[in-house]
């Protein structure tokens, strides 16, 4: 039998149609919402609309999770891409003929629905594509590809968007998309048809059953990461998004300019955390097992300590800026090697008919923390004062908490992953 690793040409051609497809998603949802903004002048219609087309994403995962498994993957994939290709031709020539606030908000609602779908088809393709022993690695690739042109996306659609304004972006994008779409038709991702069960609704409550049977009742270690997971992100994630733009913009007794360059660097090195632990996933595959992740959460928490410590013993504001966004940094470098080894878990550890459902559910569970946090640490550093540095303290308590009394849950992933990559069931 063929070895497959990330070198084989049905992955490459998946990770290649991933950087255009993610890039050309990036510059829309960079380019539309300030579009919208620059028109009505109204950061209040701004953010609602942002905010709202952030929902059918969130709404979809599991239905995305649930297709992917019922469906070709490859398939899926071709037809999305296909599909935003004509939404944002559509959007082009609709555009100057119609209200523009609801042209973009209806563009958004999709584009961002469409994604829910999307992703779920493309992280249960993984498994399917490369050999246990090689889903780390492969992973990680998927993870830098997204990092990179998640970063790259909104730097060359602000320098477009600037120069030339919306229409080239919106012609480079319905050319990504289209390329992307073309590029997947020759890729080959092996599918076993299922019998559906009923109709589709009854179809889709029986398949949901099935995967929390199988995380609640036969690998009970599922639902146990996938709260590790999302902890990570409501107590970790969440106080880097607000607690950067904050304390810099307000807190450390920067001028408006200065600051918002500053913000600009710390996200550019939040970015670039993110890409190096991906990196970092892939050439340390080999070596990483289960049994490192609570060290690596023990890790993440002193990251976070750092700004906390900063801003109760510094008393230059950029002492506290540089240690503050070097904790961030390293934060990222060590939570996305986490995550890359948590995801991979669940896909070594989940039979192939379940993973695309199951992936799903842990994703939409964890994309649902972030804002939960968000608004928790919004509403503390509003009424919190001077004692900023408290949500880091409380922050780094808890995960490192986490990881004492998970350290048994990892021990026990790391018997069953070994068990999958020898064959014992």
């Amino acid at each position: 039998m063929q070895r497959k690793t990330i070198y084989s040409k049905d992955f490459i051609l998946v990770a290649i149609g991933q950087i255009i497809s993610i890039f050309g998603n990036q510059i829309l949802r960079y380019a539309l919402p300030l579009y919208l903004l620059i028109q009505t002048g109204s950061a209040a219609l701004f953010g609602t609309i942002s905010a709202a087309a952030f929902i059918p994403m969130l709404v979809l995962y599991p239905v995305g999770g649930i297709i992917a498994d019922r469906l070709n993957k490859r398939n899926i994939m071709v037809i999305l891409d296909f599909s935003t290709s004509a939404l944002i031709l559509l959007f082009s020539l609709l555009a100057g003929k119609t209200d523009i606030v609801s042209l973009i908000g209806i563009t958004l609602i999709i584009l961002y629905g469409i994604q829910g779908v999307y992703q779920p088809a493309v992280k249960a393709s993984v498994p399917v594509l490369v050999d246990t022993e090689h889903i780390i690695q492969a992973n990680s690739v998927v993870d830098v590809i997204n990092s990179m042109a998640s970063m790259a996306g909104p730097v060359i659609g602000g320098i477009l968007f600037s120069v030339f304004g919306l229409t080239p972006i919106l012609y480079i994008s319905i050319i990504c998309f289209f390329a992307s779409a073309v590029m997947e038709i020759f890729i080959y991702i092996p599918f076993e048809k299922t019998q559906a069960k009923g109709n589709i609704f009854s179809t889709g409550f029986s398949d949901l059953n099935d995967s929390f049977s199988f995380i609640f009742k036969k690998q009970p270690v599922l639902w146990k990461m996938s709260l590790v997971y999302a902890a990570i992100n409501l107590f970790l994630t969440s106080l880097v998004l607000i607690s950067a733009p904050v304390l810099i913009t307000q807190h450390l007794g920067f001028s408006a300019d200065a600051a918002n360059r500053l913000y600009g660097y710390a996200q550019g090195i939040i970015a670039a955390g993110s890409i190096l632990g991906g990196l970092l996933a892939g050439i340390l595959s080999k070596k990483l097992n289960a049994k490192v992740s609570p060290f690596l959460l023990i890790g993440c928490a002193f990251s976070i300590l750092l700004g906390g410590i900063a801003l109760q013993i510094f008393s230059s504001p950029i002492a506290i800026y540089i240690t503050m966004i070097g904790g961030f940094g390293l934060l990222m470098v060590l939570s996305t090697l986490f995550q890359i080894q948590l995801m991979s878990y669940f896909q070594i550890v989940t039979p192939r008919h379940l993973i695309g459902k199951i992936i799903s559910c842990v994703v939409c569970v964890c994309m649902c923390t972030n804002p939960v946090g968000q608004f928790i640490y919004g509403i503390a550093f509003e009424h919190i004062g001077n004692n900023v540095y408290l949500p880091f303290y409380i922050a780094a308590l808890v995960v490192i908490g986490i990881s004492i009394l998970t350290r048994r849950i990892f021990y026990k992933v790391d018997g069953l992953v070994k068990n999958q990559v020898n064959g014992i069931d």
